[in-house]
């Protein structure tokens, strides 16, 4: 009698009717944009009060762009990804904000096109969650992903499209439109290292080859993917693109580590790193430069060149704990590229130490939730994916702030959501499109590990 009563339960629970995904309550994310557009509204206020005395002449537009493709973007999610993680289009949303608030008050134009940019990347996460339904099925393509990645990283140097800025060829020009090809060749190439080190994970993490002694990993299972690696380097060499050829080769050991769990892979790359820093400071004079201008940025020689730094470090220490207040900052008068490679300076004077720690606090936020996602991830592939893609957030966001503030030489990438650069939005909001993809497949999956446990107890 019992055992029957059992089973007609389990059978009423694996026959009933399971709520659909589109029914799961998004609030949490609604209402976390609705305090991001409260606290980006408040702040583009409070910088036209501060610039011209009066309420911003574009105010309803403003508005208007703002929640309409956040909202967009929000009901996307709901529709195609209803269990995602609820955190990171709130903060990818406050950042953009922030950023453009700040890109406002030194050159509207920029403003404009950044704008036009917001709207483009809201058009790529509602592309990307609707059309690709698995991150899985993107292993099929490990070789594609690599020859795409390549291809773009070349199409700088291909003569009348490349385009040299600042002593790095890095952009690409068609008609009036001109882009980094780099931001999304970056997304590219986590798909291919993530392919191949899962594929390879085992060969990767055992030692099979001996010598003086001592067991190594064999070098046939290196060697396609050091490669492909080296070849990148050797391209971005090529381009003068210090920032992200550092980028690409933390990001390469980083996954090597977290796929194997080896130290020897962690004192290879320091070894590699070491080696490499030394021939590239003697192969590349803007390598030279730059750490010249890390090292000694006052001295006459290098003053010229390195004012963009120190007059960076004036305008943060002007902004005390408080900052100086939103509109009342001086740096874009003496600070060159306010708007982009030195927009966390500029932020710096006028939030403060207060806001520098918000910024801070929202991409460790971004950040820790990116490897919470990816540490949930029941496959190989797409855990790697999801640790390769939150890395290359949180090391592009720590190369450019920890250069403005001396940690390490500056290369002047783009702060990641904030800084100026269309295609650098892009790239970053397609990010947040796969890992809310990931999310949601791995609510998914473990959703429907807890039904089979249910069912079959």
């Amino acid at each position: 009698m019992a055992r029957h009563a059992r089973g007609a339960a389990l059978n009423q629970s694996s026959s009933s009717p399971s709520p659909s995904p589109t029914a799961t309550s998004r609030s949490t994310e609604l209402g976390l944009l609705f305090i991001a557009w409260v606290v980006v509204t408040c702040f583009y206020v409070l910088m036209s009060l501060a610039t011209k005395g009066r309420l911003p002449a574009r105010l309803g537009f403003f508005l208007a762009v703002l929640i309409v493709v956040s909202l967009v973007m929000h009901v996307a999610i709901r529709r195609y990804a209803a269990r995602a993680s609820q955190v990171l289009l709130p903060v990818a949303t406050l950042l953009n904000g922030i950023g453009y608030v700040e890109i406002a008050r030194w050159n509207p134009t920029r403003a404009g096109f950044q704008a036009f940019w917001f709207v483009v990347s809201g058009v790529i996460v509602v592309v990307t969650l609707k059309f690709i339904k698995s991150v899985r099925d993107l292993d099929r393509y490990r070789y594609l992903t690599l020859a795409a990645a390549l291809a773009l990283m070349l199409a700088p140097l291909i003569p009348g499209i490349g385009e040299n800025i600042n002593g790095a060829r890095l952009w690409v020009a068609i008609g009036p439109l001109s882009f980094q090809p780099i931001e999304v060749a970056k997304v590219l190439l986590v798909f291919f290292f993530a392919s191949y080190f899962a594929a390879n994970r085992e060969l990767l993490s055992t030692p099979t080859e001996r010598f003086a002694g001592r067991l190594f990993v064999s070098p046939k299972v290196l060697v396609p993917i050091l490669v492909a690696w080296g070849v990148a380097l050797m391209i971005l060499g090529g381009e003068n693109d210090i920032g992200f050829a550092m980028l690409l080769f933390v990001l390469f050991f980083a996954l090597l580590w977290v796929t194997t769990g080896l130290k020897s892979y962690v004192a290879l790359g320091l070894a590699l790193f070491v080696g490499g820093a030394l021939v590239a400071d003697q192969l590349f004079r803007q390598v030279q430069a730059r750490v010249s201008y890390w090292l000694d940025p006052w001295s006459a020689v290098n003053y010229y060149h390195s004012s963009q730094l120190a007059n960076g470090w004036f305008a943060m220490a002007a902004g005390g704990v408080a900052g100086t207040g939103l509109g009342l900052g001086q740096a874009g008068r003496n600070v060159s590229e306010t708007t982009s490679d030195m927009i966390f300076a500029a932020l710096g004077e006028e939030l403060g130490f207060v806001g520098v720690i918000l910024i801070l606090s929202l991409f460790a936020v971004f950040v820790g939730e990116g490897f919470r996602i990816a540490q949930r991830a029941q496959s190989d592939f797409v855990r790697l994916t999801a640790t390769g893609l939150t890395a290359t957030i949180g090391l592009q966001s720590f190369f450019i702030m920890a250069g403005v503030l001396r940690i390490v030489p500056f290369t002047g990438i783009t702060l990641p959501f904030m800084a100026y650069g269309g295609s650098s939005l892009f790239a970053n909001y397609f990010i947040v499109a796969l890992l809310l993809r990931i999310s949601h497949e791995v609510s998914e999956e473990k959703r429907g590990g807890e039904v089979v446990a249910v069912t079959f107890d």
